[in-house]
C-alpha cells in the first residue's frame, strides 16, 4: 500500500495547474507534444508499479516462508528451539531480518515517478484549456449540426477508422454540461445533461449520480421557458430523492407557474393564442443561438457545411483549369503552374503543387517552437489582447532564417507578379480543437486609417494563402458575402486581391476559416501590400477592372 503522504503528493502533482495561460487547445500541432509528455509519464508510472510489485513480491515470499516455519515451530516450541541452529536463526530473524523487512515495507518506491511528474507538470494544460476544448466541441456541434450522441460515440464525418477513439463517458458529458451551465448557456447544458442521463439509463456505470444530473437538467430546461418538461424532470428527481430541498421548492414553483400559464391561455381569445404560438415558434427557432448571433453567422455556418454556395451553372461553366506561365515568366515557360478558377467575383485562383512535402515539413519545423495565440490590438487602449474569434496559434518566419522561406517568398513573387519585398513576413498558423477564424477583412477599411501605418507599406492589396495539410472534415475558407467555399488541399495555394485597381477595398472578399471538425489544419499566408506595386498593378479609377 502506498503511504497516505505519498498519495497526497501524487494528487497534488496530478491536479496542479499553472497560472500561465498556455492555450494548448488552440493548436493541434502543439497539443501533439502533450501526447509524448503523457506517454513519458505512463512509462514512469509503470516503472513505479513494477518497483512496488517487486517489493510486495519480496514481502509475500518472506511471509510464505515464515508462515510454514511458524506453523512447524509452534507445534513443539521447546523441541524446535532445542536445536541450536533454530535458536540462532530465531535470534537473527528478530534482531536483523525483521528490521530489514520493516525498512523494505517503509521504502518509498515513488520518488522517481513523483520527480518526473513534478518536472512535467509545468507543461500540463490548465482550466482554461479544458474549458476552451469543451466550448470548441459545442461550437462544432452547432456549426455542423451534430447531435450529442454522434459526438459522444466519436463517429464524426471524416473520421479515420484506423484512429483509436474512446467514447465519451457520463462524466465527460456531465463536464461539458457544467461548463455550458457556468456560462448560463442553458441550451447546451440541456443537450449534454440529457446525453449523460441517456448513458446512465443505458446502464453505464458512473461516479456522477442521476439526481445531480436531473437537478441541472430541470433547471436549464426551466430557464428556456419549458415549464412542463422542467416539472417532469423535477418529479423524476424526487422519486429518487424525496428529501431534495431545492427540487421540492422547484416542484411547488413550477406547478404554480404552470397553473398560472394555463389560466392565462384559457382566457385568451383566438388572436392572442395565434400571437402566443408565433412567439413560441420564434423562441424555438432562436433556441441555442448566442446573444450576439448575427445573420452573417447563419450564412457562415451554412457555407461551412457546404450549403448555400451561390455559383450558378452558367457562371460555373466559365471556370477553368489551365497551365500558366505567368506571361512567359522564364521559370514557368517549361514548367508552368497548375491554375484553377475557384470563384469569379471576387476572382479567387488556386495554384496546385506549390509546396512540396519536404518544404511543408521544414516550414512546420521552423514555426512550431514559436507558435503563439493570435492577438489583436484593442481599438481603444491599443493593448494587444487574445483574439477570441480566432482559435489558432501562429508564428512569423523571415526570409533570411532559412533558404526554404526565401524560396517560398520568391515563388509567390514570380507567380503573382507582385513585389513581396514590402509584404509582411510569412505567417504560419496551426488551428486547434474546433479551430476557426470568424468572418473578417484582410484589408484596412476607411474607418481604420491607421491599420498598417506602422508598416509604412500601405494597405494589404492581396492575400496568398497556402494549405499545408489536408483536412478530412471542416476547415474550409468561406467568403460570406458571395457564398463561396474553398476547401483545403495540401500543397496548394489560393490567391485573391483585397483591393480594386482603384485602391478601394473589395468588400466581397470578407472571409472566414471554418472550424476544423476532424484533422489538423496548417496554413501559411503572405499579405502583400500596396507599396512596390505601382508599376506591377497600375492604378485605375474603374473599380470593375
Amino acid at each position: 500500500m502506498v503511504p497516505r503522504g505519498v498519495w497526497c503528493v501524487l494528487l497534488t502533482c496530478l491536479f496542479y495547474t499553472s497560472s500561465a495561460d498556455k492555450d494548448f487547445f488552440t493548436s493541434i500541432g502543439q497539443m501533439t507534444d502533450l501526447l509524448y509528455t503523457e506517454k513519458d509519464l505512463v512509462t514512469s508510472l509503470k516503472d513505479y508499479i513494477r518497483a512496488e510489485e517487486s517489493k510486495l513480491e519480496q514481502v509475500k515470499t518472506w511471509a510464505q516462508k515464515l508462515d510454514v516455519l511458524s506453523a512447524t515451530a509452534t507445534q513443539d516450541p521447546e523441541g524446535f528451539l532445542g536445536h541450536p541452529v533454530n535458536a540462532f536463526k530465531l535470534m537473527k530473524r528478530l534482531n536483523t531480518e525483521w528490521g530489514e523487512l520493516e525498512s523494505l515495507v517503509l521504502k518509498d518506491m515513488s520518488d522517481g515517478f513523483i520527480s518526473n511528474l513534478t518536472i512535467q507538470r509545468q507543461h500540463f494544460p490548465n482550466d482554461d484549456d479544458q474549458t476552451g476544448a469543451a466550448k470548441a466541441l459545442m461550437r462544432l456541434q452547432d456549426t455542423y449540426r451534430l447531435d450529442t450522441q454522434t459526438i459522444s460515440t466519436g463517429e464524426l464525418p471524416g473520421t479515420n477508422t484506423d484512429v483509436t477513439m474512446s467514447p465519451m463517458t457520463v462524466e465527460d458529458c456531465f463536464e461539458l454540461g457544467k461548463i455550458a451551465y457556468s456560462d448560463a448557456d442553458y441550451y447546451h447544458t440541456e443537450l449534454w445533461m440529457e446525453q449523460a442521463l441517456k448513458q446512465l439509463d443505458g446502464g453505464e456505470e458512473s461516479t456522477v449520480d442521476m439526481v445531480t444530473i436531473l437537478d441541472y437538467l430541470s433547471y436549464s430546461i426551466y430557464q428556456q421557458g419549458e415549464l412542463e418538461r422542467a416539472l417532469d424532470y423535477t418529479k423524476r428527481l424526487l422519486k429518487l430523492d424525496s428529501a431534495h430541498q431545492r427540487a421540492n421548492g422547484n416542484l411547488k414553483y413550477f406547478e404554480y407557474q404552470l397553473a398560472k400559464q394555463k389560466k392565462v391561455e384559457a382566457e385568451e381569445g383566438l388572436k392572442e393564442k395565434e400571437e402566443r404560438e408565433r412567439e413560441k415558434r420564434e423562441v424555438s427557432e432562436k433556441k441555442g443561438r448566442p446573444a450576439d448571433y448575427l445573420p452573417e453567422r447563419r450564412k457562415y455556418e451554412q457555407l461551412c457545411r457546404g450549403e448555400g454556395i451561390k455559383m450558378t451553372p452558367r457562371r460555373q461553366s466559365r471556370m477553368f483549369c489551365r497551365y500558366s506561365d505567368n506571361n512567359r515568366h522564364p521559370l514557368y515557360v517549361l514548367g508552368p503552374v497548375k491554375q484553377e478558377d475557384e470563384w469569379d467575383r471576387p476572382r479567387i485562383i488556386r495554384y496546385h503543387d506549390i509546396l512540396s512535402n519536404s518544404e511543408i515539413e521544414k516550414v512546420k519545423e521552423l514555426a512550431k517552437p514559436r507558435l503563439r495565440r493570435a492577438t489583436i490590438s484593442n481599438p481603444i487602449t491599443g493593448v494587444l489582447e487574445t483574439a477570441h474569434y480566432r482559435i489558432s496559434k501562429s508564428a512569423w518566419l523571415t526570409a533570411y532564417e532559412d533558404p526554404v522561406v526565401d524560396k517560398i517568398n520568391q515563388r509567390i513573387e514570380d507567380i503573382t507578379g507582385l513585389n513581396v519585398k514590402t509584404a509582411e513576413e510569412l505567417q504560419v498558423a496551426n488551428y486547434g480543437v474546433g479551430g476557426q477564424y470568424e468572418p473578417h477583412f484582410d484589408f484596412g477599411r476607411k474607418d481604420e486609417p491607421d491599420a498598417f501605418k506602422e508598416l509604412g507599406t500601405g494597405n494589404r492589396i492581396a492575400t496568398w494563402l497556402i494549405y499545408m495539410s489536408d483536412v478530412p472534415s471542416g476547415g474550409a475558407t468561406v467568403f460570406t458575402d458571395v457564398g463561396a467555399a474553398v476547401w483545403p488541399k495540401k500543397g496548394s495555394a489560393v490567391f485573391w486581391y483585397n483591393l480594386f485597381a482603384s485602391g478601394e477595398g473589395d468588400y466581397s472578399t470578407r472571409h472566414a476559416a471554418c472550424p476544423v471538425l476532424v484533422g489538423n489544419k496548417w496554413v501559411s499566408n503572405k499579405w502583400i501590400h500596396e507599396r512596390g506595386q505601382e508599376f506591377r498593378r497600375r492604378c485605375t479609377l474603374d473599380e470593375s477592372d
